[in-house]
């Protein structure tokens, strides 16, 4: 597309940068809250959050409890969101070509369900579950299935919808009194599949992200602060390679001085209009 032929509203800058090269997509939490997904740090947020660490669950039995407990409160309403246009239309720039995939800080496995077939999670994907101790994995549906076996009536517990797919629970007795399950082969303890604040991403998943990034002749970045690094470091690299960046995001972002383009508005609403004007 030549500049001439560039649409004359807010899309243009935007469509300026990334017409005519090859994307790669990073995607935050901004991506998914259309979904009815909150996120963490995103317009909105009254205070600040308590994540599970990493550290604390790996080695604390009574933290392991309060994440399973939540966790089974709030897992209906997160399996059950569904993608939005943000996530349709980037799975239409990947299917049209100009998009060569997303890399994802997202663990709801929205953008597969969308029909994005090249995706890379970052922080993994709440779908999994594996054993601490022996490494079997087991699906997250089955392990909730055992979850309310093992605490009848768990579900009618007061909550408070989270990002990462539990919920805020008033009752600090009765987190005390839920029984979690163990692994089905060796009884060891049970994690989610996911990255938790304080971890750190596997050399296997890096690789994979560094892989995709390699193709990029653009990066759009989509619904992420980047305040965590590991997606920051996608647009460090960027900018030492001279890429182009489009930010689409609501509020401020650490690229906001790297960004070649950047529109603060609903992911939702640009994201569409983008893939029809770039041919998706």
């Amino acid at each position: 597309m030549s500049l001439a032929a560039l649409p004359d509203d807010d899309l243009a800058p935007l469509v300026a940068v990334l017409a005519g090269r090859r994307i790669v997509a990073l995607t935050g939490a901004g991506c998914s809250t259309e979904s009815g997904i909150p996120d963490y740090r995103g317009a909105g947020r009254t205070g600040p959050r308590n994540p599970i660490q990493h550290d604390a669950f790996m080695r604390r039995a009574d933290v392991r409890r309060r994440y399973w407990a939540r966790a089974t409160l709030g897992w209906a309403q997160f399996s059950g969101a569904q993608p939005n246009a943000a996530h349709r239309a980037l799975a239409a720039l990947e299917g049209a070509g100009p998009v060569a995939g997303v890399i994802t800080q997202n663990v709801d496995r929205l953008h597969q369900r969308a029909g994005s077939r090249r995706v890379v999670e970052l922080h993994g994907a709440l779908a999994d579950v594996a054993c601490i101790r022996c490494g079997h994995g087991e699906p997250r549906h089955e392990v909730q299935a055992r979850l309310l076996e093992a605490n009848p009536g768990w579900l009618a517990a007061v909550s408070d919808f989270k990002p990462d797919g539990d919920a805020e629970l008033l009752d600090a007795e009765r987190v005390a009194a839920f029984a979690v399950v163990a692994c089905r082969l060796c009884g060891g303890e049970l994690k989610p599949d996911v990255v938790f604040f304080g971890g750190t991403v596997s050399e296997r998943t890096l690789a994979a992200a560094w892989a995709l990034f390699d193709e990029a002749e653009a990066l759009l970045v989509v619904g992420s602060s980047l305040a965590v690094y590991s997606g920051y470091r996608f647009v460090r690299r960027a900018q030492e390679k001279a890429l182009p960046i489009a930010v689409v995001n609501i509020g401020p972002t650490r690229a906001d001085d790297l960004a070649t383009a950047k529109i603060s508005a609903s992911v939702g609403a640009i994201l569409p209009r983008l893939a029809a004007t770039l041919g998706a």
